[in-house]
């Protein structure tokens, strides 16, 4: 009886077959997208010494000359404080992208600074080290090009026993690396890469946020596909990345922040996802999503939906590899936790950040797309009426909501029967008046099949006017569906 119906809906091209390829084709595009989402940026330390706010310093843009008599100052003065404090004043200079400038075009500035970052004299050091990183958060690349001689040095300084200094090393190596391809093309023969891997393992929360920093500005690089990410994985880093991300008392948010979103950069290039799969990735994002909704439900804390994004997003990525299926990685995410965990953090964006309510329910989508086990925890926990009241959000959330819904309907008979009789019907009667041809499309599409393994809903949907709704769609690009629609709803 259902292959009759669906063999005379082929010729009007809406098929099951033709319906599913539609959605994943949606699905591609709109996947594409969010890996082209980056967020690229600076950060910078200024935490002055104990007493220069006292001593009223203001930083003023310096001339040549200044420069240069600090920079004398700083390598051949007589006292160490004076030596100090003539590099204090030069980096409080640097703050003024007009003496960056300036600085990078005076012959021989950056050796002299590069020499006093390799004095063996710990105060100067950290001082040339602070005046490289406000070069470093400069917005032109001449500046961070300026800076390669320093590199190398840097990357030395990640062994070494004070946690202060490797954490402005590594935010000073995430700014250069944002602002210049050549920088990044030095930094890869050089061992960045070695460097990371052997910093990830410090006991220092500090120095692993910056760190997760750098690998995040340098996994965004344009040419990373091909020149970083396989390094990247080929190293111990991956491992190590999953266990700061393992929820339990040493979890950090800060620092999960940090490694989740250099996880789904590396998801995204698809280089070697699999990988992450028999590291365990699937089921370490999906006890850390647990743990998200259990956190949300006892604290306000702002900063949750910002680890909450790219854990959501590694997810989803993750579960469209075929190596998901190897390892059994619907199994890992143990069906209704992950089902119930996920509708609380839905709860906690439409109140708190609606912008993040697409990435849930595209989760959401690559759950229920493949997986009868999963539609059916959505089911059973009698979730479909919480989705259906997303419908008015947005047009992204309602054409996801949709594509969800369609995702378990075309599951069969069975799984209609739990969608009909019920708020469906009415909810898609509501959408059909929506002026987005997207959303419009999907609600025809669901309709489609319930109307195909629930004959009895086709009927109410007469009843209630259905055809009607249908008429305003006549004379749009959706016409030959709506026909098709409007013929099954008619003649079964």
């Amino acid at each position: 009886m259902w292959s009759g119906r669906r063999g005379s809906l082929r010729p009007a091209g809406c098929g099951l077959e033709e319906l599913r390829r539609r959605r994943r084709e949606r699905e591609a595009v709109l996947r594409k997208a969010r890996r082209e989402q980056q967020l690229i940026s600076k950060r910078l330390l200024r935490d002055d010494a104990p007493g220069e706010a006292e001593e009223g310093c203001v930083a003023m843009i310096l001339r040549e000359a200044e420069i240069q008599q600090f920079l004398r100052l700083a390598q051949r003065g007589t006292e160490e404080k004076e030596r100090e404090r003539a590099l204090v004043s030069l980096r409080r200079g640097l703050q003024h992208p007009e003496t960056q400038q300036t600085f990078i075009w005076l012959e021989g500035s950056m050796r002299t600074l590069v020499g006093l970052l390799t004095s063996n004299q710990a105060l100067l050091q950290l001082e040339a080290a602070r005046c490289l990183h406000e070069l470093s958060h400069s917005e032109q690349s001449a500046v961070a090009e300026a800076c390669l001689p320093a590199t190398s040095y840097l990357l030395t300084y990640l062994s070494g026993h004070s946690s202060d200094f490797i954490e402005l090393c590594l935010y000073t190596l995430g700014n250069l690396i944002v602002e210049s391809e050549a920088v990044r093309r030095q930094l890869l023969p050089q061992g960045i890469v070695p460097a990371l891997a052997a910093c990830i393992q410090s006991p220092h929360l500090t120095v692993l946020e910056a760190l997760g920093y750098a690998l995040s500005q340098l996994l965004q690089a344009k040419e990373a596909p091909e020149k970083i990410i396989p390094s990247v994985l080929a190293s111990t880093l991956p491992q190590h990345m999953l266990r700061l991300l393992q929820p339990g008392p040493k979890l950090n948010l800060g620092v999960a922040m940090e490694f989740a979103w250099c996880l789904h950069y590396i998801t995204c290039s698809q280089v070697n996802n699999d990988l992450l799969i028999t590291h365990g990735a699937l089921s370490t994002l999906g006890l850390l999503l647990l743990d998200l909704a259990g956190a949300v439900q006892r604290t306000e804390d702002a900063g949750l939906e910002l680890l909450a994004c790219p854990v959501l997003r590694c997810l989803s990525n993750l579960l469209t590899e075929a190596a998901v299926e190897a390892v059994g990685g619907q199994m890992q995410l143990r069906d209704e936790r992950v089902v119930a965990a996920l509708f609380i953090l839905l709860e906690f964006f439409l109140w708190k950040q609606p912008s993040l309510l697409p990435e849930g329910l595209w989760l959401l989508n690559n759950l229920t797309a493949n997986s009868p086990s999963f539609c059916t925890s959505l089911l059973s926990l009698d979730l479909i009426q919480p989705l259906l009241q997303l419908l008015p959000v947005s047009n992204v959330v309602s054409l996801l909501v949709l594509t969800v819904l369609c995702n378990i309907a075309e599951k069969g008979p069975a799984y209609c029967q739990h969608l009909w009789p019920g708020p469906l019907l009415p909810s898609l009667l509501d959408t059909l008046a929506f002026s987005d041809t997207e959303v419009v499309g999907q609600s025809l599409e669901l309709l489609q099949l319930l109307f195909l393994y629930q004959p009895e809903a086709a009927q109410a949907f007469l009843q209630q006017s259905g055809l009607q709704a249908l008429e305003r769609h006549e004379e749009t690009q959706l016409q030959d569906r709506v026909h098709a629609l409007q013929q099954i709803a008619l003649h079964g």
